[in-house]
């Protein structure tokens, strides 16, 4: 098993099966944690937009730095430590609504309503591959796992090596402006970001059949989530970009 999202790796479920007579992981079961974690998302994203928008601006660089150094942490630990992800899950999707409720605003502010669009966006992307992929229309074959794996490590390079020549005063235009070239890049990106949706599903059904322990289905949300929030943030990127050139 093969995905390209960090926290559903092919070792997650090694070794890993529940004793006769004890629950195991299911589909119904890591839905409902799926759901509760992105509830959290929202509440927590709502709590700094709001504030943001009833005028406390100075709330906006303390939440969107403690969420996302903090749910950086966290979801290295639960990584690391998929038994704790019953615990670490929810924190972890409460500060990644802290940053995104920052994030969302500063784009807000520039674009109005371009954050609903993405949001709209994102969940209509997550909904139709669901369907693609109960249907049989999309099968994670070993080609299709190779290939978005490979994808998705190519843009994890690229942003890294952006990061690193960006302390040397090094920019790379090609992804942060409005130009054909920058919009192309960044919407192969949402196109990856979202074939890694179908990579989950796939691992979070063999993980069912393969009978792995209850607390999984935390550690299996909490997979989705992270590639929820990287299509989402992937999105205001896209529309940002075509937000510029249109004006």
């Amino acid at each position: 098993m093969r995905t390209a999202n960090p926290a559903l790796k092919e070792k997650t479920f090694t070794g890993l099966r529940a004793a006769a007579g004890e629950p195991a992981m299911s589909l119904q079961g890591t839905a409902t944690k799926s759901f509760v974690l992105v509830l959290l998302t929202v509440f927590a994203a709502s709590f700094t937009w709001n504030a943001v928008a009833s005028g406390n601006v100075g709330i906006l660089m303390p939440a969107t730095m403690v969420g996302g150094i903090g749910g950086f942490i966290v979801a290295l630990i639960t990584v690391f430590k998929p038994k704790a992800s019953p615990y670490t899950a929810p924190i972890y999707a409460v500060l990644e609504g802290l940053l995104l409720g920052g994030v969302s605003a500063l784009y807000n502010a520039r674009f109005a309503g371009l954050p609903a669009q993405a949001v709209a966006l994102t969940f209509g992307v997550f909904i139709a591959l669901l369907i693609v992929y109960r249907t049989g229309l999309i099968k994670a074959t070993e080609n299709f796992r190779l290939g978005v794996v490979a994808a998705t490590g190519g843009i994890m390079i690229m942003y890294l090596l952006s990061f690193v020549l960006g302390f040397f005063g090094v920019t790379m235009p090609y992804l942060h402006d409005s130009s054909p070239l920058s919009i192309g890049i960044s919407l192969v990106i949402v196109v990856v970001a979202a074939l890694n949706l179908v990579l989950d599903f796939d691992f979070i059904e063999r993980g069912v059949a393969n009978r792995a322990p209850k607390f999984l289905e935390w550690y299996a949300a909490f997979g989705l989530l992270v590639t929820l929030v990287w299509l989402y943030l992937e999105m205001l990127r896209l529309l940002s970009k075509l937000q510029s050139r249109s004006r």
